[in-house]
């Protein structure tokens, strides 16, 4: 055995010389893996300046010196790539969507909290825009909550300051104005958080709302989370 089975990390050999060479290689492999972190699942062309120990997910039809490893980690080391296969079960952060993932033996499943023997699962996520106010009394973002989404709740937060004449203004849904708080202030890092009582399902991607009270809105920008959950198909 000259490999260990899970990692693929490298053995010393009996008598083997420059074994600092070999404990390296495993040491840098450890670094990349343990506390998993992938930067991007979509990234297709490796990036120009190789990232010590940062770790990419391979897509399908990647190019140039990733060509051919679908689906592989590529860690980075030595100004060059290290490709690991990825097994059932291992766990990652998706750096650039900002969620936990699984792998399922083929591919990396956004926010599973659970894996079936058939990959069905639940999964938790978060949907996030900057929405910039528009003026008058309502001001509608673009359909935020995905199709089959259950909706735990929603929190925002001002990042410039809304103007106009309101006095303040409500986060909701349309045809539910204010399901997400009431009252909120106008001021930049003013904030709401609205967690629903009972959990709402929405079948059909959906906007989100605000409502000034008190007056018309005239300007300021806004970011919206949306926190949710998912449930995934068994597969065939």
């Amino acid at each position: 055995m000259t490999n260990t089975s899970q990692l693929g990390l490298p053995l010393l050999q009996a008598a083997q010389a420059q074994k600092h060479v070999t404990m390296n290689e495993a040491l840098a492999r450890i670094d990349g893996l343990v506390q998993l972190v992938v930067q991007s699942r979509t990234l297709a062309v490796p990036p120009a300046v190789v990232g010590e120990g940062l770790v990419w997910s391979v897509p399908s039809g990647a190019v140039n010196e990733w060509s051919g490893q679908d689906g592989a980690l590529a860690v980075g080391r030595n100004g060059g790539w290290d490709f690991v296969a990825p097994k059932r079960g291992w766990r990652a952060l998706l750096l650039d969507e900002g969620i936990q993932a699984i792998h399922d033996g083929t591919a990396w499943r956004g926010g599973m909290l659970t894996l079936s023997p058939n990959n069905a699962g639940m999964a938790a996520k978060v949907a996030e825009i900057d929405h910039t106010v528009t003026a008058g009394t309502v001001s509608t973002t673009a359909n935020l909550i995905p199709p089959n989404a259950v909706v735990l709740g929603a929190t925002a937060r001002v990042l410039t300051t809304i103007t106009g004449t309101l006095t303040s203004w409500q986060l909701g849904n349309p045809g539910a104005v204010g399901r997400y708080g009431s009252g909120l202030g106008t001021a930049a890092n003013a904030f709401a958080r609205g967690v629903l009582s009972q959990p709402t399902a929405f079948y059909s991607a959906t906007p989100m709302q605000l409502d000034a009270t008190g007056g018309n809105f005239a300007g300021g920008s806004v970011r919206i989370a949306v926190h949710y959950l998912e449930i995934g198909l068994p597969d065939l």
